[in-house]
C-alpha cells in the first residue's frame, strides 16, 4: 500500500517543495535597483516636497496628463512586455512607441517648472559608469583566470552577462549621483569645528531634540540631512591614505555663504560609496562561487523550467532578413549574382564539365545519373518539398513531418493515413541567401539531422568520393530499405556556380537521416509501375543544357515504353512565370515533353514560388502534354501569393484549372492587402538602407565644386572705340 501511495505522486510536485528557494543568482541586482529607487524618491521628496506642494493647484493638469500619457504608452506597449515568443516587428514597435513618449514627454513642462528638482549631474554619472565597468570587467577577468588554474571552485565558471554586470554598474552610478546630488559633501563640513550642531548615528531618534520620533518623521528634510551627514560619514583624509592620495577624489565640498574656507583634503563621500558599492558586489560574487552556493541551492521550478528549455532549445538561425538590408550575407549575395551571370552565364556551366567527367557519355546507361533500385518493389512513398532555404523553426517543421513514419488525418468520418516516403525529392534552393559552407550546414542540414538523426557512424567532415557509400552490411543499393534523398538545385544554388552543391549534395552521403546515393545535380529515377522521375537542373538559365537534353533523349527512346509515365521535376514552374511575365522560357524542356515524351509527362512539379498550387488539364479534343502542373514551394520559406495566378488558364495548348491552392485565393488577397500596411513594420531597416542608398545616388548628382572654380573670372574693361570687351 505504501510503495503504491509512493509511486502515486508526483515527484515533481515533491522536488518543488523540497526545493530551497533562496535567491540565486543575482538576486542582489535586483534588491539593488528596489533600493536605489526607494532612495531617490525618498531624496527627491524631501528636497521637493514643500515647493511640488505649493504649485500642485497650478501643475495638476499637467501631472495628470503625465499620468494619462504613461499610462496610455503602457497600453500599447504591454503586449511587446515579457514574451517569449515575438513579431518580428516586435523590437521596432517598441522602440517606435518609446521614441513616441520621449517625443510627447519634451513638449511638456519639465520637472523642474512644476517643483520637482531631480537634480542628476550627467557628466558625474558617464564618469562612474565607465569606470566601473572597466573596474568590474578586469574583476571578472582576473576571477576567470583563477578559476581556469582551479584556484576557484567550478561552479565559478560561469562567465556573468556583460548585460548583468552593465546593469549592475547603471544602478551603482544612479546611487552615487543622487546621493551627491542631494547631499553633497555636507558630511565633510558637519564635522568641522566651527560646525556648531553633533551628529551622530541615528540621532534623530534622540527625545531630547524632539517631542516624539513621529514629528521628527514627519520633518523629513531634517531626517535626509541627519542621512547625509551621519549615515554617509567620511572616511578621512590624504593624510590617512598617502597610497590612495592620486586616486581619490578631494575638495568638493558641497557648501554654501562662508562656510567653506579654502579647500578640502578629505576623502569625498562619492568615492567611499562607491568603493563600498564594488566590494559589496565582488564579496556577494565570490562568495557565491567559490562556496558551492548553486550546488547547495538548487533553482526554482520556474527558473529549472527556464533554463531547461534554453539548453533544449535549437541552435537555429533567423529567417533571412531580405527587405532588412542588414545582413552582409544579402550584399554577398548580390554581389555572388552578378559574378554569376557575368561569369558563369555563357561562358562557364558545371552541367557541362559534369558531362565531360562521365566516363560514358553515349546512351542512357549512366550510372552516375540513372537509378534503377527502386523500379523492383510493389509500391513506393515519396515526398517532394522545396524551397528549404531559409532553416529555422519552419524548415524543421517541414523535416520532422517528413521525418516522422507515418501521418494521420482526418478525412469526413474516415481517417487517412499517410507513410513516410521511402524517397525525398528536394526541389532546389537549399540555403539563402546564397550557397555557402556556413548556411548550408546551419540552413538545410541542422533542420533536417533534429528531425531525423544520421546512423552514428555518420562524420560530418566525411567527403564521399566512390558513392554510393553503403552501409554496413548493405552490398547493394537495392537492397538498403531506408529513406533516401535526390536533390536539384535551384537558382539560390548556382550563385557560386554550383560549387557548394557539388560539395555537400554530390559528395556527401547523409542528409540527417536519409541517405544520398545521388552524384551530379540531375538525375533519372525508375520507379516501380513504369514510372520515372526526371530531375532537371535549369541553372540560371531556365533551361536544361544540351548535354541533359542528350542524356534524357537517349533515355525517353531506349529506356521509356509507350504506356510509361514520367514526372518531370524542375525548379521553377515556367508555366506561371511565362504567363505573368508574358516571356517563354525553357524551350528545350518544352521540346523534351512535347516532342519527346508526346502525352507521357503525367505530372510537372516544381517550387521557386513559397506557395502550393496545382492545376488539372480541362479534357479536350486538343492533345495534352502534361496532365498537372503541381507548385510546391511551403519549404519553410516566407510566403508568395497565389490570388496573382488566378487568371492562368493555358499551357502548350491545353486548358487547365486550378484545384487547389495554399494559401487560398481569397486569404493571399487579404495577405496582399495587409503587407501595405505592415511592410514597413516588419521591415523598418529598408527604410534606413533605402535612404542611404538614394542619399548616394542623389548626392552624386550634385556639383562637387563651384561654378567660379570651373569657368575662371572674366573682367570687362571699356575699349577706345567705345565698346566693351572680355579680358582675361
Amino acid at each position: 500500500m505504501g510503495s503504491f501511495l509512493i509511486d502515486t505522486l508526483r515527484m515533481e510536485r515533491v522536488r518543488t517543495i523540497l526545493t530551497y528557494t533562496s535567491p540565486y543568482p543575482h538576486e542582489h541586482s535586483r534588491h539593488a535597483i528596489i533600493a536605489v529607487v526607494v532612495g531617490c524618491l525618498f531624496f527627491i521628496s524631501s528636497d521637493n516636497m514643500h515647493t511640488l506642494i505649493e504649485k500642485l493647484d497650478n501643475n495638476i493638469k499637467w501631472w495628470s496628463m503625465y499620468a494619462c500619457l504613461l499610462g496610455f504608452f503602457y497600453f500599447f506597449s504591454s503586449p511587446f512586455l515579457g514574451k517569449t515568443i515575438k513579431p518580428s516587428y516586435s523590437n521596432f514597435s517598441r522602440w517606435y512607441i518609446a521614441w513616441i513618449l520621449v517625443a510627447a514627454l519634451y513638449h511638456l513642462p519639465s520637472f523642474q517648472s512644476m517643483g520637482v528638482d531631480l537634480r542628476m549631474n550627467l557628466s558625474l554619472f558617464l564618469t562612474i559608469y565607465v569606470s566601473s565597468i572597466l573596474f568590474l570587467l578586469v574583476f571578472h577577468i582576473i576571477f576567470y583566470g583563477l578559476w581556469y588554474i582551479g584556484l576557484v571552485s567550478r561552479v565559478a565558471g560561469k562567465r556573468p552577462e556583460l548585460l548583468t554586470i552593465f546593469q549592475n554598474c547603471a544602478v551603482l552610478s544612479i546611487a552615487c549621483c543622487v546621493f551627491y546630488s542631494h547631499c553633497g559633501n555636507r558630511a565633510i563640513l558637519r564635522g568641522r569645528p566651527h560646525e556648531r550642531r553633533h551628529s551622530s548615528w541615528f540621532a534623530f531618534w534622540r527625545k531630547e531634540e524632539r517631542n516624539t520620533w513621529l514629528a521628527k518623521f514627519l520633518r523629513i528634510y531634517e531626517l535626509k540631512e541627519q542621512v547625509c551627514s551621519s549615515w554617509f560619514a567620511p572616511v578621512g583624509s590624504a593624510s590617512d591614505y598617502p597610497l590612495l592620495s592620486k586616486w581619490v577624489i578631494y575638495g568638493e565640498l558641497g557648501c554654501s555663504g562662508s562656510e567653506c574656507v579654502g579647500s578640502s583634503d578629505e576623502i569625498s563621500p562619492i568615492y567611499s560609496l562607491w568603493a563600498t558599492f564594488i566590494g559589496l558586489y565582488i564579496a556577494n560574487y565570490v562568495v557565491e562561487r567559490s562556496t558551492g552556493w548553486a550546488l547547495t541551492h538548487p533553482l526554482s521550478v520556474g527558473e529549472y523550467e527556464k533554463l531547461k528549455k534554453k539548453q533544449l532549445k535549437p541552435e537555429f538561425l533567423d529567417m533571412v532578413p531580405w527587405y532588412s538590408g542588414t545582413s552582409a550575407d544579402l550584399f554577398k549575395t548580390v554581389f555572388d549574382l552578378l559574378v554569376s551571370v557575368t561569369v558563369f552565364v555563357g561562358r562557364f556551366d558545371m552541367r557541362m564539365m559534369q558531362a565531360a567527367m562521365n566516363k560514358v557519355q553515349d546512351g542512357p546507361q549512366q550510372g552516375d545519373i540513372l537509378y534503377d533500385h527502386f523500379s523492383e518493389k510493389d509500391d513506393l512513398w515519396f515526398d517532394f518539398m522545396a524551397d528549404t532555404g531559409d532553416g529555422g523553426n519552419s524548415s524543421y517543421t517541414i523535416a520532422r513531418l517528413l521525418a516522422q513514419p507515418s501521418l494521420r488525418f482526418s478525412r469526413g468520418d474516415s481517417e487517412l493515413s499517410l507513410e513516410r516516403g521511402k524517397l525525398l525529392l528536394i526541389g532546389g534552393d537549399l540555403a539563402y541567401p546564397n550557397p555557402s559552407a556556413f548556411t548550408y550546414e546551419n540552413r538545410l542540414f541542422r533542420p533536417f539531422e533534429y528531425a531525423l538523426q544520421p546512423p552514428l557512424w555518420y562524420k560530418p567532415e566525411h567527403i564521399a568520393t566512390n558513392k554510393p557509400e553503403l552501409p554496413p552490411g548493405v552490398s547493394e543499393l537495392k537492397q538498403y530499405d531506408g529513406p533516401q534523398s535526390f536533390i536539384i538545385p535551384g537558382n539560390h544554388d548556382w550563385f557560386d556556380g554550383l560549387h557548394t552543391f557539388m560539395r555537400y549534395i554530390c559528395h556527401k552521403s547523409w542528409l540527417g537521416g536519409w541517405f544520398m546515393p545521388q552524384k551530379k545535380s540531375y538525375f533519372a529515377l525508375q520507379l516501380p509501375k513504369r514510372w520515372w522521375v526526371f530531375g532537371l537542373d535549369l541553372a540560371l538559365h531556365n533551361d536544361i543544357d544540351v548535354y541533359q537534353f542528350k542524356f534524357f533523349s537517349d533515355l525517353i527512346n531506349e529506356k521509356v515504353g509507350e504506356n510509361d509515365s514520367v514526372i518531370i521535376i524542375t525548379h521553377e514552374p515556367n508555366w506561371l512565370l511565362d504567363w505573368y511575365w508574358n516571356d517563354v522560357s525553357g524551350k528545350n524542356v518544352s521540346y523534351l515533353i512535347c516532342d519527346y515524351l508526346k502525352g507521357r509527362c503525367k505530372l510537372r512539379v516544381a517550387g521557386d514560388l513559397h506557395h502550393y498550387m496545382r492545376h488539372s488539364y480541362v479534357p479536350s479534343d486538343g492533345p495534352v502534354h502534361v496532365q498537372h502542373l503541381l507548385v510546391n514551394g511551403c519549404g519553410g520559406a516566407f510566403l508568395h501569393p497565389t490570388h496573382i495566378f488566378n487568371n492562368f488558364k493555358s499551357f502548350y495548348g491545353a486548358t487547365y484549372e486550378t484545384k487547389a491552392a495554399y494559401p487560398s485565393l481569397e486569404d493571399s488577397g487579404r495577405i496582399a492587402l495587409g503587407n501595405i500596411l505592415k511592410f514597413r513594420k516588419k521591415n523598418w531597416q529598408f527604410d534606413f538602407i533605402g535612404g542611404i542608398i538614394y542619399f548616394v545616388l542623389s548626392f552624386s548628382m550634385f556639383p562637387q565644386v563651384s561654378f567660379s572654380a570651373v569657368i575662371p573670372k572674366v573682367r570687362f574693361v571699356t575699349l577706345a572705340s567705345g565698346h566693351v570687351g572680355p579680358f582675361m
